[in-house]
């Protein structure tokens, strides 16, 4: 084998580096999951039956629902390195796509249409510091 044959070979072998971007991509990602994790901790504390985390419907994704006696809750978690910019996060079309997501997912349920519903928004900081905003959208639907 050739010097060259033996440098491909040896640069074939060499793991690929992700660029900056991907990198914290999936810093994010995982962070992301660690603050859904603290989320879910908080509400199991409490007493809370977690119903359901990371539900996907065809509208988008619930990151926690929570059974609150007969109410559910849908929890929307943000993380970022303080409580404003998490919660700068949080945009109008995002609350039109929890909304329709909620929707989603009531109709899954038997008595759906019948349940009691609220919207917290859980913000988790850069030391894991965690607050949650009530009925963080002012209304149900």
């Amino acid at each position: 084998m050739t010097p060259a044959e033996l440098d491909h070979d040896h640069a074939a072998a060499r793991p690929v580096i992700p660029s900056g971007k991907v990198h914290r991509g999936r810093m994010s990602y995982h962070a992301g999951l660690a603050a859904e994790e603290l989320v879910a901790d908080h509400f199991l504390r409490k007493g809370r039956v977690i119903a359901a985390r990371r539900w996907r419907g065809n509208r988008g994704e619930l990151d926690l629902v929570v059974q609150h006696g007969d109410a559910l809750v849908f929890v929307e978690v943000k993380q970022s390195r303080d409580f404003d910019t998490a919660l700068s996060h949080v945009t109008p079309a995002q609350v039109r796509r929890l909304y329709a997501t909620a929707e989603e997912y009531l109709g899954t349920l038997e008595n759906g249409a019948l349940i009691d519903v609220r919207f917290d928004v859980a913000l988790v900081d850069g030391q894991g510091a965690l607050k949650v905003l009530e009925n963080a959208f002012g209304h149900v639907f």
